[in-house]
């Protein structure tokens, strides 16, 4: 199975430069492209932390991505941005 998602990956990518044929996107196009895998990864991020199942929760974890994205605005590194975010999550779940 992973030797055919892996084949399946690599086919995916060399699908990109052999319908483009060496020219490259139209700016307004890679505009949207860029903006693609941080929209996704959000997208990610929001329902893990506030879904389980078919359900809405709000529960441990929208504390420690709170807490993670307090710490980012406040530009930590990405240790204390972690180390944050787990000790947020850590202290709603004991109390």
């Amino acid at each position: 199975m992973v030797a055919v998602v892996g084949v399946a990956t690599i086919a995916f990518r060399a699908v990109g430069p052999v319908a483009l044929g060496g020219s490259s996107l139209p700016p307004r196009l890679l505009a949207v492209v860029e903006l693609l895998a941080p929209s996704l990864l959000a997208a990610l991020v929001v329902t893990q932390v506030f879904a389980s199942e078919q359900k809405l929760v709000l529960d441990a974890r929208a504390a420690g991505l709170a807490a993670a994205a307090v710490a980012l605005l406040l530009k930590a590194p990405i240790l204390v941005v972690i180390v944050a975010a787990a000790v947020a999550t850590a202290t709603v779940r004991a109390v």
